[in-house]
């Protein structure tokens, strides 16, 4: 069925402004939660088990939310989905600012989460489905590339912001998007692939039940493993790591603000990461990006966490931030592409609800650790083994998806 994916270029631009804006904002609200727990830890003189917790229940949020919404994504359409996901974190995150205790503020954390893990896997299922064979993991890497702008956004919230206005005026700006969603529902629309098989008359929607069963059958089971492996090596390493940079600065010996100047810095080449993935993406293949760029990814970890100077620090700060979101941008323009269209957003929503689950315990035991005495660099010695395990999984139980079309 290639009329799914014969949109024009201008149509393809217009769906991943549309798409990405909301990916940015995910991405703010994400990244504006690794200031404002260094923020938090000073003014509620919060343990560092607390700060761990505090972010780590984004992510039991976020699991949920991946699992339900990409089951419903694929009953009630992707765009129906991507709207009230965003609309959902959107609330949670502004009424996160009149939050007056740390229970309260994690209830809501947990809620704009939810959210956010909703939106992410619908939201790069739709761009997937909506581009033609030979742009499609192109088109989804820069869709993730979004991601650094609202990390970049959230560094420049924390860094000019946070210090002057206090941390609650951040969680004000993270309801912003609710107003963006307006704009969206007239925006974007289902992709004419999941319309026809909807549309289609023999067509049998399945059960919750059977789309679970299905992504774990034997055309799917290789790739699921291989992707379930992927995204929680991914994502344990990720939140575990940045989440916790601004903290891992001030342990370093640096200021609140200085810590936070050096994060920009280090988030700016996030942006760099993902448009050389999106380049070789295409050139050479999804594995090749996956695999090397996790490789690279791993050393940067190991280099960042026993660095002994100022600069070699940054540098390294540099190339993890670099190569890291290099990789989640394949890992999303990647795994689409493993599943039919009858359970794909399903299929994404499990492996990206399972990788949450590392997002969960990444940023909790590295505050257990840090905790313990634990020094930072054999903190991140973890996170190198872990790295290297998930560049294993796609190296031995990936299939090369490049060029290929959509299967239905």
């Amino acid at each position: 069925m290639n009329t799914a994916e014969t949109a024009s270029k201008p149509k393809q631009r217009k769906l991943l402004m549309s798409a990405g804006l909301s990916w940015m904002f995910d991405a703010m609200d994400v990244g504006i939660i690794s200031f404002i727990a260094a923020a938090l830890a000073a003014e509620w003189s919060l343990t560092p088990q607390q700060t761990g917790f505090f972010t780590s229940i984004n992510s039991v949020g976020m699991a949920f939310g991946a699992a339900i919404a990409g089951i419903m994504a694929d009953k009630y359409g992707r765009k129906a989905v991507l709207l009230w996901t965003l609309l959902i974190f959107s609330i949670a995150s502004g009424l996160s600012a009149a939050a007056t205790g740390f229970a309260v503020l994690c209830v809501l954390r947990f809620i704009a989460g939810f959210g956010l893990g909703g939106e992410l896997p619908v939201a790069s299922t739709l761009v997937s489905e909506s581009v033609a064979a030979k742009d499609r993991g192109k088109m989804v890497v820069l869709l993730e590339s979004f991601w650094a702008a609202g990390w970049i956004l959230s560094a420049l919230i924390a860094y000019f912001v946070i210090p002057k206005y206090g941390w609650q005026t951040a969680f004000l700006i993270g309801a912003i998007p609710a107003l963006y969603a307006l704009y969206l529902r007239k925006s974007i629309q289902d992709p004419p692939r999941f319309t026809q098989r909807i549309a289609g008359k023999k067509d049998r929607r399945l059960s919750v039940k059977e789309r679970f069963v299905s992504v774990w059958t034997g055309p799917h089971r290789r790739s699921t493993i291989m992707l379930w492996i992927l995204w929680f090596t991914v994502v344990f390493s990720y939140y575990g790591m940045f989440l916790w940079l601004p903290n891992v600065m001030m342990l370093k010996g640096f200021s609140l603000v200085k810590s936070f100047e050096y994060v920009l810095i280090m988030t700016l080449a996030q942006l760099p990461g993902y448009f050389t993935a999106a380049y070789f993406i295409e050139k050479f293949g999804r594995k090749f990006v996956l695999v090397v760029y996790l490789l690279l990814t791993a050393v940067s970890a190991a280099w960042f966490g026993n660095a002994t100077s100022e600069g070699m620090l940054i540098a390294a700060g540099i190339c993890l931030s670099f190569f890291n979101l290099g990789a989640w941008g394949g890992m999303y323009a990647y795994t689409p592409e493993l599943y039919p269209t009858r359970v794909r957003s399903t299929g994404v929503g499990l492996a990206a609800s399972f990788g949450r689950v590392g997002g969960i315990i990444g940023p909790y035991l590295v505050g257990m650790l840090v905790a313990r005495q634990f020094s930072i660099g054999s903190i991140f010695w973890i996170f190198f083994v872990t790295i290297l395990i998930g560049a294993l999984a796609v190296f031995l139980l990936g299939t090369e998806t490049k060029g290929k079309e959509l299967t239905d």
